[in-house]
């Protein structure tokens, strides 16, 4: 970018957060913490773009995914809408030898990672549990149980120090994913108790996405849930997290400072979910719709496209022509998830242990014979 695009650096208020683009897209040079530390960016002008493909990409892949469970193909799906931001930002703010702890929604980490997308959708439509290597891509499998991966992220930093990998700009760091429903969860509090005591090279990367399924943000805590960190020894920072540049250089200087052996930091991402909390749950119960637009003139896709548009650093056909692609990605996905066996019952057994047991065997013997009853009985 030319000198002159931005506008000067500033500082956070109290009770802010780190913004270097606005809902109007308009590009905040650098942002100035209370505690000294500068945030900012250096793209290039492609990096602005591939950024904004990220995003449309994450989203149109989304909402197939709603469109597949809705129509009856998927057993249950977790929206991003509305986070894509979040967690582009931090996803790209990795390094590839960073190891990331995600939950159930964090498809758009997933992405930046380079795993193929369609490797969750085997997850919710039952045919598999996850079929990526979390070793290949540094991405752990998707965890169901609210809370629990930031403890498994916990240990494995504890292991990367006890490793000798930390202490330099090359070492290795690691982030735990989770919502702000999940700051209320002993395993988190838990966490957090553990990686203060061992200065462990992790980030706590906490969704705010304002509601825990169906209880609102004042219902976890009365004071903002970066402020927590203070109480475990680490610093906290909040960071618009409908701000792919500001979620990417705070996560970046977050990761770097754990890499270096200056131990944790918990981010809260300020954002908001647009749809549902998962395909079972109705938020039109729960929330106002002017809630919901308010929040919608803040969209992360919207603010990066106008930026854009305004410093004129992309062709005429480039917003259509990212629209067509992830168009043709979701229809390809589609088409890849409809094409997917249906395991039969019986394989329930085959991966309990990876040697077998004899316990197992004869479950599945009496699982099998169970089966063949109702064979000619029309059931």
């Amino acid at each position: 970018m030319a000198k002159g695009e931005s506008v000067a650096g500033t500082d956070v208020p109290a009770g802010g957060f780190v913004q270097l683009l606005t809902p109007d897209g308009e590009r905040v040079d650098s942002v100035t913490t209370a505690d000294g530390t500068t945030y900012s960016v250096d793209f290039t002008d492609e990096e602005y773009r591939d950024l904004y493909r990220d995003l449309v990409t994450v989203r149109r892949l989304d909402t197939e995914a709603v469109a597949l469970q809705r129509q009856g193909e998927l057993g249950i799906w977790a929206s991003l809408l509305g986070q894509e931001a979040a967690q582009v930002g931090s996803g790209r703010a990795l390094r590839p030898q960073d190891m990331a702890f995600p939950t159930y929604r964090e498809h758009g980490v997933l992405y930046c990672r380079g795993i193929d997308p369609i490797m969750p959708f085997g997850l919710f439509r039952g045919v598999d549990q996850g079929g990526w290597d979390p070793n290949e891509f540094k991405f752990n499998q998707y965890t169901i149980v609210i809370g629990s991966q930031t403890l498994h992220a916990t240990g494995y930093a504890m292991g990367v120090t006890m490793d000798g990998k930390t202490g330099t700009p090359d070492g290795e760091a690691v982030i735990a994913y989770f919502g702000d429903g999940a700051t209320s969860q002993g395993e988190v509090n838990e966490s957090f108790v553990w990686s203060g005591v061992f200065n462990a090279p992790i980030v706590f990367f906490c969704q705010n996405n304002q509601y825990a399924i169906s209880e609102p943000l004042e219902r976890q805590t009365r004071v903002p849930l970066y402020q927590r960190a203070g109480g475990y020894g680490f610093p906290g920072i909040r960071v618009d997290g409908n701000d792919v540049l500001a979620t990417y250089a705070v996560t970046r200087a977050a990761l770097d400072n754990a890499r270096n052996g200056q131990g944790p930091t918990l981010i809260e991402a300020y954002t908001y979910r647009m749809g549902a909390h998962t395909s079972s749950d109705d938020p039109t119960r729960y929330r106002i719709a002017s809630e919901v637009e308010s929040w919608k003139a803040k969209d992360p896709i919207s603010r990066l496209k106008a930026f854009l548009a305004k410093q004129k650093i992309v062709k005429k056909d480039f917003f259509a022509e990212v629209d067509a692609d992830a168009q043709k990605q979701a229809l390809e996905l589609r088409e890849r998830v409809l094409a997917m066996p249906d395991p039969q019952p019986v394989t329930l057994f085959d991966h309990v242990y990876p040697n077998g047991s004899p316990e197992i065997d004869a479950q599945r013997a009496a699982f099998t014979e169970y089966q063949a009853s109702f064979e000619g009985s029309g059931h």
